[in-house]
């Protein structure tokens, strides 16, 4: 793995993907229960709406605002501030326990803030340690990476949380990734210092999406539909496999099958895909991403949530990679755009916090009325299938690329 990884990307590269892998880890050990936690103790699908909301719309400001920083000072400070705000995060939950449900707003924006930091410096910094001839390669083996620490985190923290009593298993997975946290901020320190260039311009989004002509017009809708969908998916998922099953242990084995999946899916689609076959690939993953719920409509229960975990896990990285390495060509696309780069990563994030909150916007609508698994299908399928519209309007730069 380590040669393989060596052929194909430098070093910084290669440590950037352990940092991302380990705060991936953490995140996952504990991120995939923290919904489940706060609807056991609140009961309420309102609570957890909202605390998500806190989440989205404080990650994007965080991007918007830390965005002077970045640019003009040393970024892999934000990257190490992001990492220990996550990790203040699940202390916080650790010392509140169940009064955790009388703070979900203050704990979203808190969380939407440490992922704001961290993923801000660390896309400015991946467009700096890769190129367009080795994103794909990148992509891949972080999906890759991503689905190895799915498979065994989750697993392991259903079955610590099934087998010991009350809160036990909670306070010891958030303790574990807290550990794990600082381990990723440690390895940081080896990356390069990377200090910032130019003047943040804070208006650059909004003057792009007004230019006339400006590739970003269909590129930000194109972006937001992505969003619209993770905006759901993110957090209901999971917590539609424990309301149906009533087991955190069930939750970590549902982690566990669909992230094998998507391991295998993301190590070949990322060494398979080519610029030239990004458009047909990326059309039949919104395709299928979409297709795959379906199931759900004969009957929500394990099995079919099972099929569908592994029908998204094994179509999604047709759609995702292409979908993110066209985005980090098109900043990377002149001199230019290059040296502008983090209010380019900055609009993309508002794009991506556009969509979320759409999408969060129809389950605050629906599930406080009706939360019954007819309604959470129709919500999972009409937000599924957004990405099919992201598709279209990133269609013509596929295409531009097919014919380069």
């Amino acid at each position: 793995m380590t040669k393989a990884l060596a052929k194909t990307l430098n070093g910084q590269a290669v440590l950037l993907l352990v940092v991302q892998a380990l705060f991936g880890v953490a995140n996952v050990l504990s991120g995939t229960f923290v919904p489940v936690y706060l609807w056991k103790a609140s009961q309420s699908y309102m609570l957890i709406g909202w605390y998500t909301l806190g989440q989205y719309v404080m990650s994007g400001l965080t991007f918007w605002i830390a965005g002077k920083w970045v640019k003009e000072y040393n970024k892999m400070n934000s990257l190490r501030i992001g990492i220990v705000l996550t990790g203040v995060f699940y202390c916080t939950i650790l010392l509140l326990g169940q009064q955790a449900k009388s703070y979900y707003v203050p704990l979203g924006i808190l969380h939407g803030m440490a992922l704001g930091f961290f993923w801000l410096a660390f896309n400015v910094v991946y467009f700096e340690v890769t190129d367009p001839d080795n994103r794909d390669r990148y992509n891949g083996w972080a999906g890759l990476l991503g689905s190895a620490a799915g498979i065994v985190a989750p697993w392991v923290s259903g079955l610590l949380i099934t087998s010991m009593q009350g809160e036990t298993g909670y306070r010891l997975i958030f303790t574990m990734s807290l550990v794990i946290f600082f381990i990723s901020v440690i390895l940081s320190f080896w990356l390069k210092k990377r200090h910032g260039q130019g003047i943040y311009n804070w208006k650059h989004g909004l003057q792009q999406l007004m230019q006339k002509g400006n590739p970003w017009r269909r590129m930000f809708p194109a972006i937001a539909a992505q969003g619209v969908r993770e905006g759901v998916f993110m957090f209901l998922v999971g917590l539609t496999v424990y309301v149906a099953t009533k087991n955190e242990s069930k939750l970590g084995t549902f982690s566990l099958i669909t992230s094998l999946v998507a391991l295998i899916s993301f190590w070949f689609v990322g060494k398979m895909l080519k610029k030239r076959n990004r458009n047909l690939v990326m059309m039949i993953g919104v395709i299928m991403i979409s297709v795959v719920i379906l199931p759900l409509f004969w009957k929500v229960t394990y099995a079919t949530l099972i099929m569908f975990g592994i029908g998204t896990s094994l179509f999604m990285p047709l759609y995702i990679i292409p979908m993110t390495s066209r985005v980090f060509d098109l900043i990377g696309q002149t001199e230019e755009s290059a040296r502008e780069r983090e209010e380019f990563i900055v609009l993309r994030e508002i794009a991506l916090m556009t969509g979320r909150v759409i999408g969060l916007t129809s389950y605050l609508i629906v599930l406080p009325r009706n939360h019954s698994t007819v309604a959470i299908t129709w919500l999972l399928f009409a937000v599924g299938v957004v990405p099919i519209a992201g598709w279209w309007f990133i269609k013509p730069f596929l295409e531009q690329q097919q014919k380069a």
